[in-house]
């Protein structure tokens, strides 16, 4: 089982000023760590979760002209430091965030015995987060739903070979596959940490619903021999997810975007 923390317990600290709503997850893939939050909280509850937050963190939640966006942001990132609290066995407050040149965050002071990495996602009232000791990793989350221009989309971004295995799926199952697709490729581009700057026709992923979660190509390089690993689950009903490892081993080097 993923292991998921305790709202109540990290040590060298007192309790949380609130639960933090999680729901579990049957996702098991090697060292990476999943963990789902529900982000619709109480205003009461979301006052006294911000106070962990960082004072930028505090100035981004307040740009936000919608309160129930302010109050997702808020949750998502509280949660944020909490789990890396649990981990790191600190305070939340008392984490120390910095961000890659296309936002992806990263501990400002990793301990040597124990490099987390982490990405995280949401979606509505849903954010996922991945974590992984010395292993890059990324997550992304989409709620399926109808998207009037999806066929534009993927004639725009889709690769060639990803744009020919969406228009070969009957039409009952084509909004699913778009969202593999797009989850799978973002999941991608931030375990790199490139975010949507790069170019998403470079890699192939596949994307036909019942079928294995795969990175099938990475500029020149066959997927399987990429050092990446790509893994799809269901976080809750109507919402899809993917994440994406590092892979370590002998003579295995992790194919980047050039």
């Amino acid at each position: 089982m993923t292991r998921v923390s305790s709202c109540r317990r990290y040590r060298g600290s007192a309790a949380l000023p609130v639960p933090v709503p999680e729901v579990a997850t049957p996702f098991t893939r090697e060292a990476v760590e999943i963990a789902i939050t529900r982000l619709d909280m109480r205003p009461k509850a979301v006052c006294a979760l911000a106070e962990w937050l960082s004072s930028e963190e505090q100035r981004r939640a307040d740009r936000y002209d919608s309160d129930r966006d302010r109050r997702r942001f808020i949750v998502a990132r509280a949660r944020l430091r909490q789990l890396l609290a649990l981990r790191l066995m600190i305070r939340p407050e008392a984490v120390e965030l910095v961000y890659g040149a296309h936002g992806k965050p990263a501990l400002a002071r990793p301990s040597n015995h124990m490099d987390w990495r982490f990405s995280v996602s949401h979606c509505d009232d849903v954010a996922v987060y991945a974590f992984s000791q010395g292993r890059e990793v990324g997550i992304d989350i989409e709620a399926i739903r109808e998207v009037g221009d999806a066929d534009a989309i993927v004639s725009h971004f889709f690769s060639r070979r990803e744009q020919e295995a969406y228009l070969a799926l009957d039409p009952a199952e084509k909004m699913l596959g778009f969202f593999n697709c797009w989850t799978r490729k973002e999941a991608f581009l931030k375990a790199l940490g490139h975010g949507l700057s790069h170019p998403l026709d470079c890699f192939d992923v596949s994307l036909a619903p019942g079928e294995p979660a795969k990175i099938l190509r990475v500029m020149n390089t066959p997927g399987c021999d990429s050092g990446w690993r790509m893994d799809s689950f269901c976080p809750l009903p109507g919402f899809v997810a993917a994440v994406v490892t590092e892979r370590r081993g002998p003579g295995l080097e992790a194919a980047v975007l050039q």
